[in-house]
């Protein structure tokens, strides 16, 4: 009996699979789906970092695998400009701390170069938005509150407030919301946002009475300037608490799909209990996503400064690249870090070459899926032709010994002969070989991928790189190798291939000895241990 072929959802990728679920979900609630909207929420409040990017980037992602399906799609990038700025990130001028409790967009901008400390921060993630080709449709809280785009769901909650508490009580724990209104007003006193206390609602003239009492905030206390006075809630001067945001925005936006991290588990749970039980809608598809990693384990965070920026990542390496990041899968945390940059540089040309058929994948179900992922880091709109695969070391390493100012034709030319066939008009590699000059002149590492080495050639790999260590002489490092291959009974060709695998990442290159002197011994040594290693395990 003839096993049936696996089914395979749209393009075989996770994105597809969240998107036929979203689709299923909105026929089973019979409503259209003619226009589909996934929301993204924008930090505002410090330097974006690769985990914020990774929330829009994942989100843009279910928009093309709608998309791929027939589906007219939207990212709505939702900037939180009217949160209140609660501590100075790392990095940043320390003058800003009188602004704390301030919301961000009331915030001069440190920088001079935009209306605010919030638009700026934002703009940051934008701009890594633009920079990787998504489309999307910006909305900044500050502005989507004045304009009134919330009034309806305000009004609700407000005159629901005794309700609300009870569920954000029920699920989050706390009491504080059956004790206050689930809004901040800003103090036309003194400025600040979560300083102040809702205390009445007045639903005929859509008022809110408080007062300025303080806030506790990271352990210490926030005076408040004491005032008490009212707010107009349609005014535009306060905004919704976290707690029961996020309906808000996805009623007045009517958004079908948001995606949210671990530590958010019960404020979405609270809020889709706001948005069913008092909006009386019901809330989006959603799907949980873990955060980045720094190399020590420690969360990507913009408060502490361990900032991995999208802009640094785009200085090295082509915007696919993020993408794949993003794109290959969505669970699971991840360690990361600019040095693994050029890691996801040979899985993008890896990926290519099963697109266009260079490599052979049997599994028809992960041939679907490796090929749409290579579909959807580009848009959808894959190239017509795969480009010139140079390993990044090796590119690195021309760049490095290049004549200054003649990089371009210098590298063409030693590829040449070393057999690759480079196009000099293909933009690709162009861009490639721009991002190689800025690693070469402000990296310094190499990196290698996994490789298989045992036995004598083991040995033989860990004593070259003592000597690496041990002398700057290239001719003495050149000759060592057949020294050592000697040494060790293994054929000299054979083991310089090897060697050739480890630290380039093909079968050949350029000499041995000056390549170990331009990238660096230490450098050199590293990788050649790190290769041990891995086969002795």
């Amino acid at each position: 009996m003839a096993l049936a072929p696996p089914e395979i959802i749209g393009r075989g990728t996770w994105l597809d699979k969240v998107a036929s679920e979203i689709v299923e979900r909105e026929l089973k609630l019979s409503r259209q789906v003619d226009l589909l909207r996934v929301e993204s929420g924008l930090g505002a409040s410090g330097v974006p970092h690769i985990g914020n990017y990774s929330d829009a980037a994942r989100a843009y992602g279910i928009k093309l695998a709608l998309e791929s399906i027939g589906k007219r799609a939207e990212l709505i990038a939702f900037s939180d400009d009217m949160d209140g700025l609660r501590k100075v990130p790392a990095g940043l001028p320390k003058s800003l701390s009188k602004y704390i409790g301030f919301p961000v967009s009331s915030v001069l901008d440190p920088f001079g170069c935009h209306e605010s400390y919030g638009s700026h921060m934002s703009g940051l993630l934008l701009e890594a938005l633009d920079k990787t080709g998504m489309k999307y449709r910006s909305v900044s809280g500050t502005r989507a509150y004045k304009e009134g785009l919330f009034n309806s769901q305000i009004d609700k909650i407000l005159s629901n407030a005794a309700r609300v508490g009870e569920i954000i009580k029920e699920t989050l724990g706390q009491e504080k919301y059956t004790e206050v209104l689930p809004y901040f007003p800003v103090c036309e006193s003194c400025g600040r946002i979560y300083t102040t206390r809702a205390l009445e609602y007045f639903p005929d003239r859509h008022a809110v009475r408080y007062s300025c009492d303080g806030m506790e905030l990271r352990g210490e206390m926030l005076k408040g300037c004491g005032h008490r006075g009212e707010v107009d809630v349609f005014s535009g001067r306060g905004k919704l608490s976290w707690k029961v945001e996020f309906a808000a925005r996805w009623s007045a936006l009517k958004v079908n799909y948001e995606a949210y991290g671990k530590e958010l588990i019960d404020s979405v749970k609270t809020n889709d209990r706001v948005m069913e039980e008092v909006l009386a809608e019901p809330p989006p598809f959603h799907t949980r996503y873990e955060h980045f990693l720094d190399k020590t384990g420690a969360k990507v965070s913009k408060s502490v400064g361990n900032v991995l920026a999208p802009q640094l990542w785009l200085r090295y390496a082509p915007p696919q690249t993020l993408l794949l990041l993003m794109y290959k899968r969505s669970v699971g945390s991840r360690a990361v870090w600019v040095k693994d940059i050029p890691t996801y540089i040979a899985e993008l040309d890896e990926l290519e070459d099963v697109y266009f058929g260079r490599k052979e994948v049997k599994d028809p179900k992960e041939l679907a899926r490796l090929r749409g992922l290579y579909e959807y880091v580009w848009h959808l709109s894959p190239p017509r032709t795969p480009t010139a695969h140079i390993p990044h070391n090796l590119l690195v390493y021309l760049v490095k010994v290049a004549p200054k100012g003649k990089e371009k034709e210098f590298v063409i030319q030693r590829l040449a002969g070393y057999g690759y066939q480079v196009d000099a008009n293909d933009q690709r590699f162009q861009d490639r070989l721009e991002k190689a000059i800025n690693w070469a002149r402000e990296i310094e590492t190499i990196t290698t991928g996994p490789m298989q080495v045992e036995g004598k050639e083991r040995e033989a790999i860990l004593e070259l790189a003592g000597i690496v260590n041990a002398s700057a002489d290239e001719n003495y490092l050149q000759n060592s190798v057949f020294t050592i291959a000697k040494k060790h009974d293994l054929e000299p060709g054979p083991f310089f291939k090897t060697l050739y695998r480890v630290l380039i990442g093909a079968d050949h290159g350029p000499r041995l000895g000056p390549y170990i002197l331009a990238m660096g011994r230490d450098n050199v040594a590293t990788a050649l241990a790190s290769a041990a290693r891995m086969a002795s395990k």
